[in-house]
């Protein structure tokens, strides 16, 4: 049996909303963003994303979190963690992102992105609203974490392309801002992330700024 070749769609026409963008934001008080969190598996990146969330939503923002693992099991679960899979789960996540961002809310993401052009490809989609965080924690404090034993199967060569161990992490070059979890605490984290969200998104005094 011959492979089928997919085709894409050729007749698109986007729509333009009836909302400004500005509009959503005057609304909210805040602009729409993607906070891109990447970082090896153990850094923290969830951690920090989730409790980043909890803060954000108590002092009045529009947030939400998309996760490694939770998109891996529906929009994604039909990718693997080749080369090729790693891109196209980061190209359908930097989309769904952007279209967050577009509708005013401030979307964190959670991935790995171990590679700097699907980070980019991702930059791309979000555009001036991309904001890329680097959680930075050195190989062996996330060996000692491995709060799932995926280090340990990696070791043991029973999960294949694992980052940091038999696959590389580009590290960022230019993020927008560095969370090293080797040296600062959760709490630490997300203080140094809301700064930066208060510096960077808020557009009215509608929004609380203080817990």
């Amino acid at each position: 049996m011959g492979l089928v070749k997919k085709v894409k769609s050729t007749n698109l026409h986007a729509v333009e909303h009836g909302v400004p963008i500005e509009g959503r934001w005057h609304k909210n008080g805040h602009r729409g963003g993607v906070i891109w969190l990447t970082g090896l598996s153990g850094s923290g990146k969830s951690t920090l994303a989730m409790e980043l969330e909890n803060v954000l939503h108590d002092q009045g923002y529009q947030v939400y979190v998309l996760d490694g693992d939770n998109v891996r099991g529906g929009l994604n679960s039909d990718l693997g963690f080749s080369p090729e899979d790693r891109g196209e789960n980061i190209r359908r996540i930097g989309e769904v992102a952007a279209l967050f961002a577009d509708a005013g809310v401030i979307v964190i993401t959670a991935f790995i992105s171990p590679y700097v052009a699907d980070r980019e490809l991702a930059q791309s989609a979000g555009k001036d609203q991309f904001h890329e965080i680097y959680i930075e924690a050195d190989l062996d404090t996330c060996e000692q974490r491995d709060p799932k034993g995926l280090y340990k199967k990696a070791r043991r060569g029973e999960i294949p392309e694992f980052t940091g161990i038999s696959a590389p992490y580009e590290a960022p070059e230019n993020a927008a801002l560095t969370v090293n979890t080797s040296t600062l605490s959760i709490q630490q984290g997300v203080d140094v992330m809301v700064d930066y969200i208060e510096a960077n998104f808020v557009e009215k005094e509608g929004v609380t700024t203080a817990a």
